[in-house]
């Protein structure tokens, strides 16, 4: 499953049910038992605890975490005799962040992930990611996320991460040969990249639909337009992957999301990547960016030339427009009861800063008349729904694995307070700070 413990995942049908199983280490350090001394239980005292329920936040609270998961939460919680009672008063404790679409390249970024509060990841579509996923699951006890992958896009194209089903006879083929790797989510790209090449006809995304579900996998799609979001919907989707972004959404759209029970993610962060570097952007003076961000990757950001090019991109003016149009969709969707599961697709292009992308798209998702404890929902447990892990993790709650943030300050009055980290814990095991 990742560091927590071995991992073994099989979907079942369209519900899409993944069975974990996990033997895990407690704490960081010394191995856990009594005969080193190590409490077998800590009891994190006197915190305000956001649950990722959506419930108001519980003041006063006691977490009791034992061998990795929660054993107890609330006021009024007994601390075992033995526990290790840690005084978190003026703390918040929250889920770790769940991104419900981004991309892992690299095992070096699982620690990046990490280390900004991202505790789980659905990696929605990579060459390398199955690869990716073993070693997330092989990796030492709190240096990897949860990760979950798609493989290979099917798209229209063979760009890189992709790969091109012209026919409904290759799209069957090809989603029969990438389920052999048993991906979390089939993964459809339907997109002319605003009339750049050719976009994934509805005979060929219906078939990768059908033959995903047919054998038990759940689908999600790539989308920009509204009709296609409608067309992959009526074919039977389960993820709408990004905003729609070309007008408003309407009341057809939001029947067929609850007709299907899909799953909707913003990545309003993706958006604002691909317009927002005609200048030098005002994040690149935050330092919770600046301890995790490459200074590489800043440096091509901040090229004059390439900033001189981005002002007159019409794809990137084509997006800063409809930016307006993709947040008043996220506002009306959640209005209209939605699952959010917030999503940044960070690490799938240049800019898509990984781990601190997922703090901005939180930021943004207000920015769009969203709630603080509504955004915060949307990266736990709304994420969680939209990956089918809900009885592992997204909430603060008994039996489920201790993955938590604890913070300084509470983002319920300000939503940037998730980035006041003090420290980051998966399956109860603290994640270690960057090695300098």
């Amino acid at each position: 499953m990742n560091s927590i413990g071995k991992r073994s995942t099989r979907v079942a049908g369209l519900g899409g049910v993944i069975l974990l199983s996990a033997v895990t280490i407690f704490a960081a350090g010394p191995r856990q038992g009594n005969e080193t001394g190590v409490p077998s239980a800590q009891a994190w005292a006197g915190a305000r605890i956001i649950d990722g329920t959506g419930k108001p936040a519980i003041e006063n609270a006691t977490l009791v975490i034992r061998n990795g998961r929660i054993e107890a939460v609330g006021r009024r919680v007994k601390i075992p005799a033995g526990a290790a009672r840690i005084d978190a008063t003026g703390k918040t404790i929250m889920p770790g962040i769940i991104n419900a679409h981004g991309h892992v390249n690299d095992p070096a970024q699982f620690g990046v992930y990490l280390r900004d509060g991202i505790t789980t990841i659905l990696s929605l579509g990579g060459a390398k990611e199955f690869d990716l996923r073993e070693q997330s699951a092989k990796a030492s006890p709190g240096t990897a996320p949860h990760l979950y992958v798609a493989g290979l896009i099917q798209d229209s194209s063979a760009i890189p991460g992709a790969v091109a089903v012209k026919t409904p006879e290759e799209a069957r083929k090809s989603v029969d040969e990438l389920i052999r790797n048993k991906p979390d989510f089939v993964k459809v790209r339907v997109d002319d990249f605003l009339g750049a090449r050719q976009k994934m006809s509805p005979e060929v995304y219906r078939a990768v639909i059908d033959e995903a579900h047919k054998n038990g996998f759940r689908t999600a799609a790539h989308i920009v337009l509204l009709e296609d979001a409608k067309g992959v919907l009526r074919a039977g989707v389960n993820y709408i992957a990004h905003s729609v972004r070309d007008r408003e959404v309407d009341e057809e759209f939001i029947r067929l999301m609850k007709k299907r029970h899909a799953f909707y993610s913003p990545t309003l962060t993706r958006e604002l990547a691909v317009f927002t570097y005609s200048e030098t952007p005002s994040f690149f003076t935050d330092p919770f960016f600046l301890k995790e961000a490459d200074p590489a990757e800043m440096a091509r950001m901040e090229d004059p030339k390439r900033q001189d090019a981005m002002r007159n991109d019409p794809a990137a003016l084509w997006y800063k427009e409809h930016m307006l149009i993709a947040m008043r969709n996220l506002k009306r969707l959640s209005d209209a009861g939605i699952v959010i599961a917030a999503g940044t697709d960070s690490g799938g292009g240049p800019g898509r800063f990984q781990g601190y992308f997922e703090h901005l798209e939180l930021e943004y998702e207000t920015k769009a008349g969203l709630t603080p404890m509504q955004a915060i929902v949307s990266a736990t447990s709304g994420a969680a729904k939209a990956l089918n892990i809900s009885k592992q993790v997204g909430t603060l709650e008994k039996g489920k694995w201790a993955d938590f943030l604890l913070l300084s300050a509470n983002p319920l009055d300000d939503i940037k307070n998730t980035r006041s980290i003090e420290s980051v814990w998966i399956g109860g095991v603290r994640v270690p700070d960057k090695k300098q």
